[in-house]
Parts: C-alpha cells; structure tokens; sequence
C-alpha cells in the first residue's frame, strides 16, 4: 500500500514498507528493546530477526491517510515492559511523523519475548 502526500509541487508516493524500515530502525535505537520478533503463528513460534530484516515484524496500515502501525518486538530481560513500550511508541510517532509526513494513529506494540543480554 502506499500513501500519498500532494505538494503545490506535485505527489508524493510512500511504500508502507519504508515507514516499516524507518520504525523499525528508530525502534532498534530505544532502550530495552533488543530487536524485533518474526512470528509464525501455525507453529507458534517466535524468532529473533537481523537488522536487516527488521520491517518483518512490523506492520503498517493507512486508513485516510493516517497510519497504525504494529511492532511485535523482543525485550531486554530486567527492564520496565511499560517504561520500554510507552518510550517506543512516543519516539515511533514523533519520528515516523516527522520523516513521512503523515500522521500516525496508532501504535500497538506486541511483546513475544525477553532476552537475557550478555
């Protein structure tokens, strides 16, 4: 899907898929979060995903022009679920608006996991 933005110099076209990149790698930034999770629902399953791959775990919807997005991410062992999560959701809009233009509705944020960190 892609959104659309139009300028007095004409439209601007963005792929949900490079707001997901961008979430994805503002959401890498913020405490406590060591990475985004791939989850394979028939098996029930969760997998850590690489840095490269990190709009896996992230969808993102436009309905008239605004965007919700869902992160499905892996947390630090010993930190604040709702410290980690209220600081992603507040940086994720602020950026994700900041860098598309577009406003951000909503953002759900699913933890699948913790992680000890060496």
């Amino acid at each position: 899907m892609r959104n659309s933005l139009d300028t007095h110099m004409g439209s601007i076209s963005i792929d949900n898929t490079v707001i997901a990149q961008y979430a994805g790698n503002v959401a890498n930034e913020c405490y406590g979060i060591v990475g985004m999770a791939s989850v394979n629902v028939k098996e029930g399953l969760v997998r850590i995903l690489k840095k490269e791959s990190v709009e896996h775990g992230i969808q993102v919807r436009s309905n008239a022009g605004k965007l919700t997005i869902d992160f499905h991410i892996i947390i630090a062992y010993g930190v604040s679920i709702r410290a980690v999560t209220e600081n992603l959701v507040e940086t994720v809009k602020y950026k994700v608006e900041a860098f598309s233009g577009l406003e951000v509705e909503k953002v759900n944020v699913f933890v699948e996991g913790v992680r000890v960190i060496d």
